[in-house]
């Protein structure tokens, strides 16, 4: 039977399915195909389809209008092309379409609605029990986060050397109770005992990250899927140049239609040292070909940095290069790359021997107010040791810090931002200054936001236009506290506590909001 199975409707930006039944016979992998052609009034789009196990082979597509679309569907094994339509109706509330780049170092869904990225790493949470996963659910929920970074691929490094719940190819993998240093190599891939099909996926591994990339989509959260990584033991980061290409060519035709995707090329490119510079162009390549609705894309490094330069990344995904600096660099990349800086890795809330690993929550979360602060964007991870020795930076659970109960009051204040974002302001050199981006080049400002860090001055003096007049408000950043002092114009005194993490914000009385 090849009769073509589908909805009569789905929602803009909505995921609309097709399947049929096919031959099982050899190898469906590769030697079958199936694509569709979709046609609205202001859209025509050609998507391939994959298979999906079982005889099933399907083909997902977003719509981006609404109304009537129309399609016809190809494959190798249909006698004839077989056309159909179905409506598309307006989206859902919370549903905002896909993240965008906006405003050159900013981000905001496709309906407009600013987007400001709090993220967090969570490398496998996903290749976890189902209790566990739950759990991982419900602490992004709490936390508020809205951007999560994690791997197809499992992984293997400290503190998660077990076996995943599922493998991405046919075969099995090689004992881990038996393995030493001479048959296993870190970062390189190569172990003796693995046996895998590279041309067969396991398509219920693929089926389990949907499910899991819809329930992040439930909750508002972005899926920052990191395709390939070196922590492996399995030979998956040193697979051929033709099976990284069918690999990469079916992870986009599963996932692409999900309107919450975003493609992290790798975790850390430079240790992957079976693969060039010629290698992730070519994996680039087949993304701005394959992946019909454009999401985000980047890359993130260890030592070196990726060429954020490079027209096809639309942000820079950044690893910190320092020990102790990393959001202070901020508006240096922002100046340098010209697109969106999102810090994916300052460094962890936690207390293991690792330096990338081991800085408190406070500190965690003065680099966020940092980055915000210098117009960019900070990502949390959490690697505290407990008895059960599962760490959140790797396989979710529980949150045991203190940053992420944080986060939430940044985001507030950043909704209540003029425009899109923020923009670093060169005020004075002992403090961190931003004022919308859509009011930087103005010579009057309607909103600044000074930022104090570890410094605990207990008051402060501002002189700024003295035909303007100010709401002051005294933000504890760590208490999640605002308190109002009143108005002031021209030449005014602040008050202070003395502490750390102190913020001051002064906002034009009466002042209407830039467009969003």
């Amino acid at each position: 039977m090849n009769t073509i199975q589908y909805e009569s409707q789905t929602e803009k930006w909505g995921v609309f399915e097709l399947s049929c039944l096919g031959p099982e016979t050899g190898n469906p992998f590769v030697e079958q195909k199936i694509s569709a052609d979709f046609y609205a009034e202001n859209q025509t789009v050609t998507v391939k389809g994959f298979y999906d196990g079982a005889g099933i082979y399907k083909v997902r597509f977003m719509p981006s209008f609404e109304g009537r679309y129309c399609f016809c569907v190809r494959a190798s094994f249909l006698k004839e092309e077989v056309t159909g339509e179905f409506l598309v109706t307006s989206p859902r509330e919370g549903n905002h379409g896909p993240v965008r780049v906006a405003g050159t170092y900013h981000l905001a869904y496709e309906d407009g609605t600013p987007y400001y990225s709090v993220g967090t790493t969570c490398y496998v949470w996903e290749l976890q029990s189902d209790e566990r996963i739950a759990q991982t659910l419900r602490s992004l929920k709490e936390a508020r986060f809205n951007k999560i970074r994690f791997c197809i691929f499992p992984k293997h490094y400290d503190y998660n050397l077990g076996e995943p719940r599922s493998y991405p190819y046919e075969g099995t993998p090689m004992d881990s109770s038996v393995l030493t240093k001479e048959n296993f190599s870190f970062y390189t891939g190569k172990t003796e005992g693995n046996h895998w099909d590279f041309t067969r996926f396991h398509p219920a591994h693929f089926r389990h990250i949907e499910t899991c990339i819809l329930e992040l989509q439930k909750l508002g959260i972005e899926a920052d899927l990191i395709v390939m990584h070196p922590y492996d033991r399995w030979g998956f980061s040193c697979m051929t140049k033709e099976q990284d290409d069918l690999y990469w060519k079916y992870v986009i035709a599963r996932f692409a239609a999900y309107r919450n995707v975003w493609w992290s090329l790798a975790n850390e490119y430079d240790l992957m040292e079976h693969k060039t510079i010629a290698d992730w162009e070519r994996y680039a390549e087949i993304i701005c070909k394959e992946d019909k609705y454009s999401h985000l894309r980047s890359i993130h490094n260890c030592h070196g940095f990726y060429d954020y330069s490079r027209p096809w990344v639309t942000h820079c995904s950044i690893q910190r290069q320092e020990p102790y600096l990393s959001a202070e660099y901020v508006d240096t990349w922002r100046a340098r790359y010209k697109k969106p800086v999102i810090l994916d890795e300052i460094c962890y809330e936690g207390n293991i021997q690792f330096g990338w690993g081991n800085i408190d929550g406070e500190e965690l979360l003065r680099r966020f107010w940092e980055a915000a602060c210098r117009g960019g964007y900070a990502g949390h991870g959490e690697t505290l040791m407990n008895p059960e020795n599962v760490l959140w930076w790797s396989h979710g659970g529980v949150l045991r810090g203190e940053s992420h109960k944080r986060f939430g009051f940044l985001y507030d204040i950043l909704c209540e931002t003029p425009g899109l974002g923020l923009a670093p302001y060169d005020w004075k050199w002992d403090c961190v200054c931003a004022v919308p981006e859509c009011e930087f080049l103005k010579k009057v400002k309607s909103y600044y936001l000074f930022y104090y860090g570890f410094t605990r001055p207990c008051f402060k003096e501002f002189e700024i236009d003295p035909e303007t007049e100010f709401e002051i408000e005294v933000i504890d950043t760590w208490n999640m506290t605002i308190e109002k002092q009143g108005t002031g114009k021209g030449k005014f005194r602040v008050e202070l506590p003395g502490r750390k993490y102190m913020a001051v914000h002064l906002k034009k009385t009466n002042c209407e909001k830039c467009e969003k």
